[in-house]
């Protein structure tokens, strides 16, 4: 057994191994096949590591050379160690994008400029929206022979017995009967001017005379024939129109804007804002309109307030009382309503608008802005530079009271002149 590999034994081995030969070719180029060799490359130098971009610094409240480690070096995938860097890794060696830090001052101007547009927004859109809804159905330039204006601006605000749209329920519910057409329940001038609101109630009883007028829808003049009588019958001979040149003949007090509202808006109102909060200073009760009333404060719904200001037979000064009532009630609603908790309360303040703009008669020349300088006018009676006054009484006929005409025509001299009143009712 050989050693050799192969099997290779001396025996296998050619006489002519190690001899000469009579080839051409050496022996071994017979036997081996020719393997050509290149020479070998030049060791390679090892590639450098990697380059990596170093991290964003940042001008973010830290300081540059405060030798800050975000655990990455140059060349390094991964940071070690802290593993907290700002713009790479984290807790779980990932890559975070790094993001500038916010600017405040640029979100809040972003915001407050929001807030402007939406509030723009809603107050125009609001604007058209009450605007829409006013009926403007008085024709002041159908009234004759006008007085000239004065210095402020002066409104006619119309309390009508107006049943319409009220169901039957509801006239039941709020004591209003249910006669046909509609009357003037209460009347009152409210002088708008520098030296603050005076509200004047003219007495429904009050003695006047029907001056010459054209008729609102016929346009047919009808003379003057020096006849006296109740000043809401001139409202139910015809209409708001008559009713305006009929104040203006007898006063000489030119009148601006007309406002009326009846018994369903009034009481709609009231309910809308969740009251209004009176001081009663004696208990009174009337079967006619629905009125019973303790002493003291209180808060009174709709029905109870249109029960409180068309009460008149339970007091002693009958119409004379009654008007001061209206007076001392409509200036607490308009100061109760003109509050931020119903004008910034969208669920109060349309429901309020709603209500009143639904029921109200205006004239064709009253704008919203019109009426809202005439009810923050009223608000402002109950401040210390507002008045509230009946026309000045002298007398009665027996069943009309008469006006006082050296008062009135004082008070209508300072008013006109955009003075303080002086003048009072006594």
């Amino acid at each position: 057994m050989s050693d050799r590999p192969g099997g290779w034994t001396d025996d296998n081995r050619d006489d002519r191994y190690g001899r000469g030969s009579d080839s051409a070719q050496p022996e071994g180029a017979r036997v081996m096949r020719h393997v050509q060799r290149h020479p070998a490359p030049p060791p390679q130098r090892p590639a450098p590591p990697r380059q990596y971009p170093a991290p964003p610094r940042y001008s973010d409240g830290y300081d540059d050379n405060a030798g800050y480690d975000n655990g990455y070096g140059a060349g390094q995938v991964y940071g070690g160690g802290n593993g907290g860097g700002r713009g790479y890794g984290g807790g779980d060696g990932g890559y975070v994008q790094g993001r500038p830090a916010p600017d405040w001052r640029r979100r809040i101007k972003i915001g407050a400029l929001t807030l402007v547009v939406v509030v723009l927004a809603v107050s125009i859109s609001t604007y058209f929206w009450a605007d829409s809804k006013l009926k403007r159905e008085v024709d002041l330039s159908k009234v004759i022979e006008r007085p000239g204006e004065g210095d402020g601006t002066n409104y006619l605000i119309v309390g009508s017995d107006s049943r319409a749209g009220m169901s039957a329920e509801e006239k039941k519910k709020l004591h209003t009967g249910s006669a046909e057409g509609k009357r003037t329940d209460s009347m009152m001038i409210l002088h708008d001017g520098s030296n603050g609101p005076t509200l004047v109630s003219l007495p429904r009883d009050s003695n006047v005379e029907i001056p010459s007028y054209k008729g609102s829808d016929s346009g047919k003049l009808y003379p003057g024939r020096g006849r006296f009588t109740k000043l809401n019958a001139a409202y139910a001979e015809d209409g708001p129109e008559l009713l305006v040149r009929t104040v203006e003949f007898n006063t000489g007090l030119h009148i601006d804007h007309y406002v009326e509202i009846g018994f369903g808006g009034f009481a709609k109102i009231v309910d809308a804002i969740g009251g209004v909060e009176l001081d009663i200073p004696k208990a009174f009760k009337d079967k006619n309109s629905g009125a019973d009333f303790q002493a003291g404060k209180q808060t009174l719904n709709g029905e109870q307030s249109l029960a409180f200001v068309r009460t008149r037979y339970a007091f002693a000064g009958s119409d004379l009382d009654r008007t001061k009532n209206q007076q001392k009630f409509l200036a607490a609603l308009a100061s109760q309503t003109a509050t931020p908790s119903t004008i910034l309360n969208p669920f109060k303040l349309y429901p309020t608008m709603g209500a009143g703009l639904d029921t109200l008669i205006v004239d064709k020349d009253m704008s919203l802005w019109d009426l809202g300088n005439m009810f923050f006018a009223m608000k402002g009676v109950t401040g210390g530079d507002g008045k509230s006054m009946n026309m000045p009484i002298s007398g009665s006929t027996g069943g009309n009271l008469v006006w006082d005409k050296a008062k009135v025509k004082q008070l209508v001299q300072q008013l006109n002149n955009d003075e303080k009143v002086t003048v009072s009712s006594n």
